[in-house]
């Protein structure tokens, strides 16, 4: 039940911050509706078990792990901000403009979400300092790979 309720905690901050940050964009009605798919049966025990278990993440039983990447593969397959929902086949397809913003609103929240401290300061200049680190294993149509970085302000407009 501990488990739970630090799960439902960490759903609820992060949807929170990641509202604040889809208001800014314009997009509210995403920011109420984001990631209601961790709710769900398919989501919610396996998530918990890979999370909140007292496992370290290399230290799971397999049946965890395996559960644990349906349930994100489902979560990938009903939220269209994430990246990988956009990778089909050998195509790599531009995100519409709403999920990109989505997309940018999510990681700023989850920046948000998880932070300790203060999460006022958390905010694009550190979700840059994640994005470079890990851009090379992010799949984005260069339209789309090209927002984000404006938007990060990691090149010209």
């Amino acid at each position: 039940m501990r488990a739970c309720l630090r799960y439902l905690r960490y759903v609820l901050r992060h949807k929170w911050f990641v509202l604040i940050e889809c208001r800014k964009l314009g997009i509210l009605w995403l920011g109420v509706v984001h990631d209601l798919s961790k709710f769900s049966k398919a989501e919610w025990r396996p998530y918990i078990l890979s999370f909140y278990s007292g496992w370290k993440k290399d230290e799971r039983p397999q049946w965890v792990v395996l559960l644990f990447e349906r349930a994100l593969q489902h979560h990938f397959d009903h939220n269209a901000h994430h990246w990988e929902r956009w990778c089909i086949g050998s195509g790599i397809f531009p995100m519409p403009d709403r999920y990109r913003r989505e997309m940018l609103a999510d990681w700023i929240g989850a920046g948000k979400a998880k932070k300790k401290g203060d999460p006022h300061h958390e905010g694009i200049s550190e979700v840059a300092t994640w994005y470079q680190k890990h851009k090379d294993k992010i799949k984005l149509h260069p339209d789309t790979q090209q927002w984000i970085e404006e938007q990060l302000e990691l090149q010209q407009r």
